[in-house]
């Protein structure tokens, strides 16, 4: 049976620290200690923000500041008590909720 779930993106660049540790990475950590669900980095191969200025991975030489996504998927009001504890950590950055629909595939044993 399905669930409804949200699915929280958040847009970072991979170059975007807190006390010179990737951001992405304190996100990751408080939402595994605060028990979210599941939680994905991505990495972008190319983007842009606000700035219009384009990353990409195409020159090697010139890969900074590529694009990360962190996913985040737990209940509606889970989701909106996590984001309610990173206002320190997310400041700023583009976040997207979504409702989504949960399935769980279970796999039989062998």
């Amino acid at each position: 049976m399905d669930e409804i779930a949200t699915k929280v993106s958040i847009f970072f660049s991979e170059d975007d620290r807190l006390h010179h540790h990737s951001l992405h990475e304190a996100v990751l950590n408080r939402a595994k200690d605060y028990g979210v669900t599941g939680a994905t980095v991505w990495r972008g191969i190319e983007g842009f923000g606000r700035s219009g200025h384009v990353r990409t991975s195409r020159f090697p030489d010139a890969n900074t500041g590529l694009p990360l996504v962190v996913e985040l998927i737990d209940s509606p009001e889970r989701m909106e008590d996590f984001l309610m504890t990173i206002g320190d950590l997310a400041h700023g950055f583009l976040v997207t909720k979504e409702e989504v629909r949960v399935t769980r595939i279970q796999i039989p044993a062998s």
